[in-house]
């Protein structure tokens, strides 16, 4: 295809008209006249060769290449719309403007936080906007990346995208700090015996291969889609919980549960900040990546969580 001889505006009355399914509505969203936004419709009809809007009663629904569209052309305006937001020049001081980092709640309450303080002091007029990863990323990364500036995630679940190391953790397994069974130390057949609560996500994925190498298949009783849940899931009962032992530094105050190391060599956590190829040039996204690196660094130096004695 011959993308110089598209008008990229028609990425613009696309969305709108796939969105809204409906010619008046969609012109009004983008600034356009009824017969203009009926003129872009039939271009877009005769581009796809497809009625992408078909009529059934008194209404427009979309055709199955329209609905196939629909996603596919909100995630080409985002990519669009930052590829011309891209700068040369990037002054954080003075520059307004907002950032999307996706990230779990363990990446948001260890690192994002002191991320946060960081850009606060440094660059007032710019914005964080944490998210939650969604259950897609392993299967669709390049798409979620487009639409985003940054990706916090382990070595080990994402590849072949750029990525900046931020800093290290290593994987602790909590008690309650009445368990009836657990003493001081954990055995692999504890492992096995006990009810685990487990984050119901993937991202810490190379430390439950991991087990399955060792033979251990967690008898999971209750899963969440918070890590910073699991404490509170463990405290008073029999389970056992995988958690970051940075994310446990914290929480542990919070909830009556105790650290224990466990009864292997577990594989350390390195955490990164991902991003899609797009952004490596723009200054915004050097600026980012850059104080990323730097308060990752602070943590690697000065932050190391004690081990439980």
């Amino acid at each position: 295809m011959n993308l110089s001889r598209l008008d990229l505006n028609l990425v613009v009355a696309l969305r709108s008209l796939l969105e809204e399914r409906n010619v008046t509505r969609a012109g009004q969203r983008v600034g356009l006249s009824q017969p203009a936004m009926s003129a872009a419709l039939a271009r877009l009809r005769r581009h796809f060769d497809d009625d992408l809007l078909a009529r059934v009663g008194g209404h427009y629904e979309l055709t199955a290449l329209g609905q196939v569209l629909l996603d596919r052309t909100a995630t080409a305006y985002d990519v669009l719309e930052r590829l011309f937001a891209s700068q040369a020049d990037f002054d954080p001081v003075s520059e307004s403007r907002e950032f999307k980092l996706i990230a779990s709640d363990y990446a948001v309450a260890v690192f994002g936080t002191e991320l946060a303080r960081v850009v606060h002091e440094e660059a007032p007029g710019i914005r964080l906007r944490f998210t939650q990863p969604p259950t897609t990323i392993v299967d669709d990364t390049a798409t979620l990346l487009s639409t985003t500036d940054g990706l916090l995630m382990p070595h080990g679940v994402v590849s072949d995208f750029p990525a900046t190391d931020l800093y290290q953790d290593r994987w602790v397994f909590l008690v309650a700090n009445d368990h009836p069974s657990v003493e001081d130390r954990l055995t692999r057949q504890d492992l096995a015996r006990l009810p685990w609560v487990t984050y119901q996500r993937t991202y810490d994925a190379p430390a439950v291969r991991q087990l399955g190498m060792l033979g251990v298949e967690p008898r999971v009783e209750v899963s969440v889609d918070s890590f910073q849940l699991l404490p509170l899931l463990v405290a008073g009962t029999r389970r056992i919980a995988l958690i970051q032992a940075r994310l446990a530094h914290l929480m542990t105050p919070l909830a009556a549960v105790r650290v224990l190391e466990p009864p292997y060599e577990a594989v350390p956590l390195r955490e990164a900040m991902w991003w899609h190829p797009v952004h490596t040039h723009d200054a915004a996204h050097i600026w980012l990546r850059e104080t990323a690196a730097r308060v990752g660094r602070r943590m690697a130096d000065g932050h190391e969580t004690p081990r439980p004695s």
